[in-house]
C-alpha cells in the first residue's frame, strides 16, 4: 500500500461520514473566494450572507456543484469578511457552471438583489484557485450538517521562494506532513496549490479544531511530534530552503456552510 493509499484509509476511518478522496480519486479544483466587507448601515454582513444562502448557493446546486464551505472572520487581519470555497472536479466543469449561472434566472435575480439597497453591498471580492494535492485530491465535506457542531478553522498559506521550492514543499505534505496531521486529530479539511491568485507561489490548507484551546494543544503536539522533527531535519525540507512567508486566519463556518 502506498502513501496515498494509507492516507485515504486513515483520513475515512478517522472521520467516518465525511466525503473523502482517496486512490484513483482525480485532483478537483477549490475556488476560494473572500468577500471582504465594513460594518456600517449599509449592513454587507447580512446582505453577503443572505446572497450566500439564498442565492449562490442554491444555484450552484441546480447548476451541479456546491457550495463546500462558508466561513467568517474569527482571528484574522482585515475583517470583516467572508470566505467561500467552491469544488469543482475539472476546470472544464468550472466553465460550465459558469455558463449555467449566466443563464439562471433565479440567481440572476439574487445578484440584482444583492446590489439593491443603500449603498454597497460588500467592499471587494478576491478570488483564488486552488489545485487539490494527491494526499487529500478532494475536500473534506461531512454527510450530515445538521446535528454537526461548528468548530474552529484554520485557513493557512505557506508561500515558497521559487516554484521548484513549492514543488518539494507540496511534495512534502503529499509524502507525510498531512498525514502527520491526520494522525494527530489536525482534520484537514483540503490541501491546494495555488495556481491563480495573489502571493505566488504558494500553497493553501485548512485545518478544523474542536475550539481555539484545541488548536494550541494540537499545534504544540505537532511540533513535538518525532515524525515531524525527522522530517524538518532533512535539510533540503527545512522551512528556510522552501517556506518564504507562513500566514494564517482563524475563522468560524456560517450556519449554513456545509463544512462545519
Amino acid at each position: 500500500m502506498n502513501r496515498r493509499e494509507m492516507l485515504a484509509g486513515a483520513l475515512a476511518s478517522a472521520s467516518a461520514g465525511w466525503e473523502l478522496g482517496a486512490a484513483g480519486v482525480p485532483n478537483t479544483y477549490l475556488e476560494l473566494k473572500t468577500w471582504q466587507l465594513h460594518n456600517s448601515a449599509e449592513d454587507q454582513p447580512a446582505r453577503v450572507q443572505a446572497f450566500l444562502e439564498g442565492g449562490l448557493g442554491p444555484a450552484l446546486s441546480r447548476s451541479g456543484t456546491r457550495l463546500v464551505g462558508a466561513f467568517g472572520n474569527v482571528i484574522a487581519p482585515e475583517g470583516p469578511f467572508y470566505i467561500t470555497v467552491v469544488e469543482y472536479p475539472t476546470l472544464a466543469a468550472m466553465e460550465e457552471t459558469m455558463a449555467k449561472l449566466g443563464g439562471d434566472e433565479r440567481y440572476q435575480s439574487a445578484v440584482e438583489k444583492l446590489g439593491t439597497g443603500p449603498g454597497l453591498p460588500f467592499v471587494r471580492v478576491e478570488s483564488s484557485l486552488l489545485r487539490s494535492f494527491d494526499a487529500m485530491p478532494r475536500a473534506a465535506i461531512p454527510e450530515h450538517t445538521v446535528t454537526q457542531r461548528a468548530r474552529i478553522f484554520e485557513l493557512r498559506r505557506y508561500e515558497s521562494q521559487t516554484f521548484a521550492t513549492l514543488k518539494r514543499k507540496v511534495a512534502m505534505f503529499n509524502d507525510a506532513e498531512a498525514h502527520i496531521f491526520e494522525r494527530l486529530g489536525m482534520r484537514p479539511v483540503f490541501f491546494g496549490e495555488t495556481i491563480v491568485g495573489p502571493k505566488q507561489p504558494n500553497l493553501m490548507y485548512m485545518l478544523s479544531y474542536d475550539d481555539l484551546a484545541a488548536r494550541d494543544r494540537l499545534w504544540s503536539e505537532f511540533g513535538n511530534d518525532p515524525e515531524w522533527k525527522k522530517l524538518r531535519a532533512r535539510p533540503e525540507l527545512s522551512d528556510a530552503q522552501i517556506v518564504a512567508n507562513i500566514s494564517n486566519m482563524l475563522l468560524r463556518p456560517l450556519a449554513f456552510s456545509a463544512i462545519r
